[in-house]
């Protein structure tokens, strides 16, 4: 089928420069006789001119070149409407490449156009790189592909670090997505870092993707304790939820040095006091013979925290919460939440 097309289309070339030649020899002539003594039905002829003006040529005589006519009346002339004029190849190719250059000087100007124009609507999310220290911009968004579109913004315009934390489920379905962004980003020169839910290392594939990540250069740390999800660039974005406790809230977009110092130092709070990747079993007791997972709820007790909140924020049930806090108790010899608490506390291992 494919070589009856392509003889099929040659054939029609063959034809189109035979129809060509004809009419060059005749110099200016009616174009349907021209094509009548080559045989050629009305909409074969058709089809042919079309494509000879379409390269240029062949021109139309009667609207081309009648001007001074009636000045001089003993000039020969076609007169048949239908007359064209033959342009020889060379001429016509050199039509067709002025008329593609001014097309795509054409084109240029446009897309110029369209990157100033763009320039100036992305001024105001581009800028907070330029702002100075005491100026900030919070932008509440609370379209789930708009927060998405602003991550994406975000890791897009970093030069220098990304910094992430993560306490809740993670989609396992953008694993090989996320890893290919890390990559790139690496591949920069981007210094990527992210903290995870300790408990999420139990899982056996994010442990593998975890693994993955640290093996491209990622550098991974896990914590029993992941206050929020946090995503910050180059000291001059932040992207944090506008309710830690409420996922479907929404999110805050910070812009700017000032405020971004700020999370910058809760995460970095955070990440010394997690484990590397690989390394959380090492370090899962300390000499007080409490799990890091039983010290982070003792913590979070004696701060006067509700159990509920504890659980959220180790990413566990309200059983498992009670149980650990029982733990607790029995390792301090306490009688309640209060007395371990002090026990804790007057043993200093709270601090």
């Amino acid at each position: 089928m494919s070589r009856s097309g392509s003889g099929g289309r040659s054939g029609s070339q063959d034809t189109a420069l035979r129809l060509y030649q004809a009419l060059r020899a005749r110099g200016a002539a009616g174009f349907a006789a021209v094509a009548a003594d080559l045989g050629l039905k009305e909409h074969e002829a058709a089809r042919h001119r079309d494509e000879l003006e379409r390269l240029g040529l062949v021109v139309p005589t009667a609207s081309l070149h009648t001007t001074g006519l009636e000045a001089n009346p003993g000039w020969r002339h076609e007169e048949d409407e239908d007359a064209v004029t033959v342009i020889a190849p060379e001429v016509a190719l050199l039509r067709v490449m002025a008329h593609e250059r001014d097309m795509l000087r054409e084109r240029l100007r446009q897309a110029d156009e369209a990157h100033t124009r763009l320039e100036k609507l992305a001024d105001r999310f581009l800028r907070a790189g330029a702002v100075t220290g005491s100026e900030v911009e919070v932008e509440v968004l609370t379209d789930y592909r708009r927060i998405q579109q602003v991550v994406e913004d975000v890791v897009d315009l970093v030069h220098d670090s990304v910094a992430s934390m993560h306490p809740g489920a993670i989609d396992t379905s953008t694993l090989d997505r996320s890893l290919g962004r890390d990559k790139r980003l690496l591949d920069e020169g981007v210094r990527v870092r992210v903290i995870y839910n300790q408990r999420f290392a139990s899982v056996p594939t994010l442990a593998e993707f975890f693994r993955r990540q640290v093996e491209a250069g990622v550098e991974v740390r896990l914590s029993p304790v992941v206050p929020m999800n946090m995503i910050l660039g180059d000291h001059q974005f932040a992207l944090l939820p506008a309710n830690p406790d409420d996922h479907t809230a929404g999110a805050i977009l910070a812009r700017g040095p000032a405020l971004v110092r700020s999370y910058l130092a809760v995460y970095e709070y955070c990440w010394h006091t997690s484990s590397a990747f690989g390394e959380e079993e090492n370090a899962e007791r300390g000499g007080d013979g409490l799990t890091e997972q039983q010290r982070a709820a003792l913590r979070m007790l004696a701060t006067g925290m509700k159990d509920e909140k504890i659980a959220r924020n180790l990413g566990v049930s309200l059983r498992t919460v009670s149980r650990l806090l029982s733990e607790v108790m029995q390792e301090l010899g306490a009688g309640s939440r209060f007395e371990a608490g002090v026990k804790a506390t007057r043993l200093g291992w709270l601090d």
